[in-house]
């Protein structure tokens, strides 16, 4: 196409966004319906979106599904300022079969969304496209929307991605089957950063491992040459994706100056670039085509399992943290009474200083979104203990949790039925004070229940017995800890994720005190997965969400000083 057809009245016309052509066009009647953001060459409008919000997720829609046509879902992953959104725009304005000719150019993201500056939102927005059709694809289009990262504070919301496509995923009105999921990096780009890398195992570790084969790369400000820095980067970065007959990650091409202002001096760069970027949407749609879609029941039942052995990996910690509170305790306490032997054995209201284990009730941050979520903590009124804590957003009642497995809790210690379970927007926490004791005020701690034989064992050695007790739980509880950790690795594609490497640190610290060689090694081996940059990253992620628990690790520091005093 020449730019000699930019004369006269024509080229009046294109200065305000309007051409001959589509005067006669049917783009005028989504013109009508659309918003000019800039006249010019080309002129860009944004699209009138029905919008509709359940819970943190945002659904906006062009034109009216037919339930007769056929669709395909596409989810994106990329860093901001790799041009996510210019591509969402990009496959929107194919569907609807605009050409470079026609000289205009719709947008459905809109700006506010695309500014750095406030991207790093924990919003997923998925996009639909519908009533196209036949245009230039057989299918109408849905496009997942994660947020973008890299910005200093996305560290902090990173975390919660996961979290909004499981509750995306299960919703009734939500999405049930995904194509592909796209990984966008520039072509530029000769690493994966941390984060990218770190949220791009998040997500992928809600899947199962049939969803390897349907990962592809999306490569963006591409020059139309082949991306060898940014293939680079996601071999050296372990991305698990789909692969062609080289063995090469499967990747698709695209530009980021559709939009731009076209002048006769730009005409060949950006006709190349358009050429550039149609090509590469041809190819992916092509395999949109022909992909078989992943159906997230499947995706939906493991996550499910993700949420059941992770709060259980939690409450197991708790519980674990606890009995070593307790023994800690014992300790401080043995060790008062040896200090004040002689004065208790001549005076029987003669006291001591002791540290007294509590749990109270302490709020959270939660409560309802929209008509579908309800963040809160199941908790267990038996047995006093959080049986899922982080991320219960779907389940309006503790029946509903994916921790109440059969009518019955799958992680509290005695498994009691959901009706003695409550989601509140408060959970337990484990404490201690200091209290004055006689000798017979901790005698009778441990003088219920007993026969007369064994009223008459010394508080030494109740202490002892009670010791020997709680290591055997501790053993107990550690070893279904490790079992759950083994499970999450077997379902899940990608073990790799925040929610169980948090729990490895502290497994192989308590196996290697036990000398369990062969459970340490194992342990080691799924660290060793991951890089030592985005261990860190996880590490401060991890620091961030648990410091809520920060009450309970202080009352077990200063158990520990006052017993090493």
């Amino acid at each position: 196409m020449g730019w000699e057809v930019l004369k006269g009245t024509k080229d009046q016309k294109r200065q305000y966004g309007i051409t001959s052509y589509l005067e006669s066009s049917t783009y005028e009647q989504i013109i009508a319906k659309s918003t000019l953001i800039s006249s010019g060459s080309p002129a860009v409008y944004q699209l009138e979106t029905k919008e509709k919000k359940f819970g943190t997720l945002t659904r906006k829609t062009v034109g009216k599904k037919n339930l007769n046509k056929t669709n395909r879902t596409i989810l994106l992953v990329g860093e901001t300022g790799t041009g996510k959104s210019t591509l969402i725009n990009g496959l929107v304005n194919n569907t609807m079969g605009v050409k470079f000719e026609d000289n205009i150019w719709f947008e459905i993201v809109e700006r506010e969304e695309r500014d750095q500056t406030v991207s790093q939102t924990s919003d997923v927005i998925v996009y639909e496209i519908f009533g196209y059709e036949d245009e230039t694809l057989p299918y109408s289009l849905t496009i997942i929307d994660t947020p973008g990262y890299g910005n200093t504070e996305g560290i902090e919301k990173d975390v919660i991605i996961s979290q909004r496509l499981f509750d995306l995923f299960r919703s009734v009105d939500g999405v049930h089957e995904i194509n592909a999921v796209g990984l966008v990096l520039k072509g530029s780009d000769n690493r994966v950063g941390d984060q990218l890398k770190y949220v791009f195992d998040s997500v992928m570790s809600l899947f199962g491992k049939d969803m390897e084969k349907n990962i592809v790369a999306l490569i963006t400000h591409s020059d139309g040459g082949s991306p060898k820095n940014a293939l680079k980067a996601l071999e050296a970065a372990n991305i698990k994706c789909a692969k062609d007959e080289k063995n090469q990650p499967v990747y698709f091409l695209f530009n980021n100056k559709q939009n731009e202002e076209r002048t006769e001096e730009d005409e060949l760069p950006l006709v190349s670039s358009w050429k550039t970027t149609e090509a590469g949407i041809k190819r992916f749609t092509d395999l949109l085509k022909e992909s078989k879609p992943q159906k997230l029941v499947t995706t939906v039942e493991v996550m499910n399992t993700r949420v059941r052995l992770t709060a259980c990996i939690q409450n197991l910690q708790e519980r674990i943290q606890l009995i070593e509170l307790k023994q800690r305790v014992i300790q401080q306490t043995e060790q008062a009474l040896k200090k004040h032997e002689e004065e208790m054995k001549k005076n029987e209201g003669f006291t001591v200083e002791v540290e007294e284990i509590y749990k109270e009730k302490e709020i959270i941050d939660g409560g309802m979104w929209g008509l579908f979520f309800y963040k809160g903590a199941v908790t267990c009124n038996v047995c006093e203990e959080n049986c899922h804590d982080l991320g219960c957003t779907m389940a309006w009642s503790p029946d509903h949790c994916e921790v109440i497995k059969d009518g019955f809790c799958t992680s509290c210690t005695n498994k009691c039925p959901a009706s003695n379970h409550v989601k509140e927007r408060w959970k337990y926490v484990t404490k201690t004070r200091k209290d004055q004791k006689t000798k017979q005020d901790m005698k009778k701690k441990y003088e219920e229940n007993k026969s007369e034989n064994e009223k008459k064992k010394s508080l030494m050695g109740d202490h002892q017995t009670e010791m020997e007790q709680l290591t055997t739980e501790k053993i107990k509880l550690l070893d279904e800890s490790y079992q759950h950790v083994v499970n999450l690795e077997q379902i899940a594609m990608n073990v790799n994720s925040l929610s169980t490497y948090v729990h490895l640190d502290f497994l192989i610290e308590k196996m290697k005190e036990r000398r369990d060689t062969e459970k340490v090694e194992k342990l080691e081996e799924m660290r060793s997965r991951v890089d030592k940059k985005t261990r860190s990253a996880w590490k401060n992620m991890y620091c961030k969400i648990t410091s809520a628990g920060k009450a309970f690790k202080d009352a077990v520091t200063g158990v520990q000083h006052q017993t090493a005093e």
